[in-house]
């Protein structure tokens, strides 16, 4: 058995030891107006949330919450959530409940002013709570992931990560760089932006004098990341003919420029990412076998934002407060967040949540509410059509949707519309929309230089 057929079996052992020991559970993630990361086990069975301090009672600490406010309870048939006569009522998922059995665990409870997120696992909520790094939050469920990705870097070569856009692939390739103790660089290339016909350039380099342009000696990603990591996001949109190129300098250690007939030595660790099955991918022959069994292992999942809920409140604290602002959320706005769908994940999140601060600022308040948030905020294309019939209006909207979601890059943004790049652009052209006003500073030039792009 290989390496990387071990790192597998190490993985998913990990997840399954946890699924058979895990102890469910509430986590308290927003109250009295500000994030935390409380767990509350389900252990015994059930238990009573409330003001009052008893034997049988969790205590919250939030004067909104009665003595003895509601009661939730597991059980074979599923999850129990009783009110207890409440002044202000018991929330599931928005909606209140006197008494009701769950089947599946619901997303989010509120009582008072506090928010719970419900846990198929507290144990990891119980070793660490949500951490602020230069890099972000990360909270448990995340922490989790980074560890895996730590150790591939200790470990190996590669490492392959997936998940949906916008959940931090970029910033997971820089965890992985980071562990593999190197002080060489990290160099990030958009494989979806790299221009048709220029990949084996920008790749691997040109010697002067290898097409008519080659005025001078060009050094390519992979010479620039010797000593270091070559990180390849979209690496499903690597056009086909580089494929078996890029597995021979992952075999060989060896690069030939484009002009040249001597191999360079180089020496990288790589890091792929992809919004893609690459197995679906292969089996569909648009990606090479050979190189996803180079690359396709360890292969480490980023969770999506609606999987790590925990993280949500301080995220947008810390939106709301940058720059110096003095804008705080409300529950509402936080409730609003954590029961939208987020398709675009934590990018998304943070640009509407932004916007939602700007409004609440022109409207001359301190607390920005959930009716700050645009209406399409979150949402995905189905949930759009649904609050918008004319199907032209429909159309619009979920084309700035997709471009919002991807900053501005008119082919990502036509792949997850399922469109045809080219289609889109001649919508874009006809209703005068401009792709790049829904661009972060310097994203979303799709049809430029392979440019670095946050995922």
């Amino acid at each position: 058995m290989g390496a990387a057929d071990q790192s597998t079996i190490r993985a998913s052992d990990a997840q399954a030891a946890s699924a058979v020991s895990a102890t469910p559970g509430l986590v308290v993630i927003f109250t009295r107006g500000q994030p935390a990361c409380a767990p509350i086990p389900l252990g015994g069975g059930a238990v009573v949330l409330g003001r009052a301090p008893a034997d049988d009672t969790v205590v919250v600490d939030d004067d909104q919450v009665s003595r003895r406010h509601a009661r939730v309870a597991l059980s074979g048939q599923g999850l129990q959530i009783t009110d207890l006569g409440s002044r202000n009522g018991t929330f599931v998922d928005g909606k209140q409940v006197e008494d009701r059995v769950f089947p599946s665990l619901p997303r989010l409870i509120r009582i008072g002013g506090t928010l719970l997120r419900f846990a198929a696992d507290v144990a990891p909520f119980q070793r660490g709570g949500v951490l602020e790094h230069e890099d972000g939050v990360i909270g448990p469920t995340l922490r989790q992931t980074r560890e895996l990705i730590a150790r591939a870097g200790t470990r190996g070569e590669t490492l392959l990560l997936t998940g949906p856009s916008g959940s931090g692939k970029e910033l997971a390739a820089r965890a992985f760089h980071a562990a593999t103790g190197r002080g060489g660089p990290f160099v990030a290339v958009n494989c979806a932006a790299i221009p048709e016909g220029l990949a084996e350039r920008l790749l691997f380099g040109a010697r002067r004098g290898a097409y008519s342009d080659a005025t001078a000696d060009a050094e390519g990603y992979v010479q620039a990341a010797h000593g270091g990591t070559l990180f390849l996001d979209e690496i499903a949109e690597l056009d086909a003919s580089v494929q078996p190129k890029l597995l021979r300098v992952l075999e060989t250690r060896e690069v030939i420029a484009l002009g040249d007939t001597r191999p360079r030595k180089v020496e990288f660790r790589l890091c792929a990412a992809t919004l893609r099955d690459l197995q679906a991918e292969v089996a569909a022959r648009r990606f090479r076998e050979d190189l996803y069994y180079r690359i396709g292992r360890p292969e480490v999942r980023i969770p999506a934002l609606t999987e790590r809920l925990e993280e949500l409140p301080w995220l947008i604290a810390a939106e709301l407060g940058r720059g110096g602002a003095r804008l705080a959320p409300s529950l509402g706005l936080v409730e609003s967040c954590a029961l939208r769908a987020w398709p675009g994940n934590v990018r998304e999140l943070l640009r509407e949540v932004r916007q939602a601060g700007l409004a609440a600022h022109a409207a001359g308040r301190a607390v920005v509410e959930a009716s700050d948030l645009a209406p399409s905020a979150g949402l995905d294309i189905t949930e759009v059509a649904r609050r918008t019939p004319p199907a032209a209006e429909l159309q619009r909207i979920a084309i700035e949707v997709a471009l919002r979601r991807e900053q501005g890059n008119v082919t990502r943004a036509a792949r997850s519309l399922g469109m045809h790049r080219n289609q889109l652009r001649r919508w874009l052209a006809r209703h005068g929309v401009d792709a790049a006003a829904f661009a972060g500073a310097g994203v979303g030039k799709d049809d430029g230089a392979a440019a670095k792009e946050s995922t």
